[in-house]
């Protein structure tokens, strides 16, 4: 008989975080909800944070998923938008881990090679992929939503296939344990406030002219 499952993807993102519940069953796939929470209208970063974990926390608790699969973010040059990033996907990690929910991290070339067969598809394509996957009559307006989607399918996929490459942490203490000593340090001009609150500890500071902060490599 195949194993029921409920999966959770998530979207981070502090302007828009999109999130996406499907039910799988062998290699039946169903959809349950998908939608984008809209941050934009908060201007306090510790309110977007705040809004991102109630959210997380609510849909784990209305729809109880047996497992949550979140988006890497894809780090540029850009240090602020990095960190608002990092802060966003942390928050979501937490919420789930909490509520002692098993998360995996996929890179978003993962997730289209997985959904779309491949890893430079646009989110265009992504979404095609899923409106077809799961027979929707439409697609929703925003790309977040579907983007959350994916990850969920992602991670279907490759726990069918029983590979990944992905970082699975099967709890709070297991993450801290994972990533322990691994982290690298990127020069930023500013320290990220409120994320010990939320226990974020793969963030660290030191103060300087400059403030330096070491972040999870996820690479290494």
């Amino acid at each position: 008989m195949p194993i029921e499952k409920i999966i959770l993807g998530v979207d981070p993102g502090t302007l828009h975080m999109g999130y996406g519940l499907i039910k799988s069953e062998g290699q039946k796939l169903s959809l349950i909800c998908l939608g984008t929470v809209h941050l934009n209208k908060y201007e306090n970063q510790q309110l977007k944070l705040q809004k991102i974990f109630e959210k997380i926390t609510a849909l784990i608790e209305e729809y109880k998923p047996d497992e949550c699969a979140v988006e890497c973010p894809f780090y540029g040059d850009n240090a602020q938008s990095m960190l608002k990033l990092g802060r966003a996907q942390g928050v979501a990690m937490v919420a789930a881990l909490m509520k002692g929910i098993p998360v995996e991290e996929y890179y978003p070339k993962s997730i289209k090679q997985s959904v779309v067969g491949n890893g430079n598809a646009s989110k265009e394509q992504v979404a095609a992929m899923l409106k077809s996957l799961f027979k929707m009559d439409e697609l929703p307006k925003s790309m977040d939503a579907t983007d959350a989607l994916s990850v969920a399918v992602c991670h279907h996929f490759r726990t069918m296939n029983t590979i990944t490459k992905s970082n699975k942490y099967s709890g709070w203490g297991d993450f801290l344990k994972q990533n322990d000593g691994k982290i690298k340090k990127v020069v930023v001009s500013c320290w990220v406030v409120g994320c010990s609150l939320l226990g974020v500890r793969c963030l660290e500071h030191q103060w300087n002219s400059i403030s330096e902060l070491k972040i999870v490599n996820r690479n290494s």
